[in-house]
């Protein structure tokens, strides 16, 4: 099978087309045919060297496809199946391997491109918005990176709950897909303070909540965007690490709450899995999550979709198709 493997640590040059063998299935796991594969920052921290790994390693953790064979003591798929998962055992391949606890089953009108589009992306914007801090109607909510994957959709999923959703964005174009997805007000933080505009359009109060994918450049004026007793949801960290700092600050501006949560400690149970994935699937089926992936590359050109997301210039999802 064809696959990419990263040798060495580096840029995006380091991702070299391979012939590997196609893997067997060994006790819990199933081998899927990949058809479509999500992008996601977390392979780049793996490239660059910034997340440990044995190399070579083929990178990726997201896809969908078709089940191809079953490891011993698999139960509940059958070869043929349409399935996805954010748990790929390196999906940068036109084959790969998933443990059984990891697989959900893709509804029929979904396309493998979309389960590969939302699966990741829209269980971390379900356990935000459901479990992290499970938002209200009538609550206000300030998404970082509005026109981003996970922005975009979560957004869609706070206005379904009723909840008033502020984002920031960069440009004009990004403005206006985030006011699509259902954003009551976007700030332009190339331009404004976006400090200055929370306060001003919640008159004074702040948000509820903020959830912040961006990380180092945003964290302090995040803390300043909460109302007392508001949480901060640090899920990801695009422009770098996050400073330490002294907790006392969060008593200073109104015995704040911050959380770092991952995907994989919300989705630990196959109850949890199943809730979030069928959620987040059945919506996408019946047209009310809608889906911005208009970024595709072959297999053979993931550098480039490694470039294009390092650029910044993307918005969605960006897929690989083996």
């Amino acid at each position: 099978m064809k696959a990419i493997q990263i040798q060495e640590t580096g840029g995006p040059e380091v991702l070299k087309l391979v012939e590997l063998p196609i893997p067997t299935p060994g006790p819990g796991q199933v081998l899927i045919r990949v058809e479509a594969v999500g992008v996601n920052f977390i392979e780049l921290y793996f490239r660059k060297g910034q997340y440990k790994a044995t190399l070579p390693m083929v990178p990726g953790s997201e896809a969908a496809g078709t089940v191809e064979e079953l490891g011993p003591g698999v139960n509940g798929f059958t070869p043929g199946d349409s399935v996805a998962s954010a748990g790929v055992l390196g999906s940068y391949a036109e084959y790969a391997l998933v443990p059984a606890a990891q697989l959900v089953k893709v509804p029929g009108a979904v396309t493998p491109e979309q389960a590969a589009a939302v699966t990741l992306q829209g269980m971390t914007a379900h356990y935000l918005a459901y479990s992290t801090f499970p938002l209200k109607a009538g609550e206000t909510a300030l998404v970082h990176a509005g026109a981003g994957g996970v922005g975009l959709l979560l957004t869609q999923m706070a206005r379904r709950i009723g909840a008033r959703v502020i984002t920031t964005v960069s440009t004009q174009e990004k403005a206006e897909l985030s006011r699509e997805a259902g954003a009551s007000e976007v700030i332009l933080y190339s331009q404004q303070d976006f400090v200055a505009e929370v306060k001003r359009i919640t008159g004074g109060k702040g948000v509820d909540v903020v959830y912040d994918s961006v990380g180092k450049t945003t964290f302090e004026g995040s803390l300043n965007c909460l109302r007392p007793r508001g949480l901060l949801a640090l899920f990801g960290g695009s422009s770098g690490a996050v400073a330490p700092f002294d907790p006392i600050q969060l008593s200073a501006k109104g015995s704040l709450f911050v959380t770092r949560p991952s995907l994989w400690h919300y989705i630990a149970t196959r109850e949890e899995l199943e809730w979030r994935a069928n959620d987040v699937l059945g919506w996408v089926a019946d047209g009310s999550l809608k889906l911005r992936a208009e970024h595709d590359y072959p297999l053979t050109e993931a550098a480039q979709a490694h470039a294009a997301m390092e650029s910044r210039q993307t918005t969605g999802k960006i897929l690989l198709e083996p």
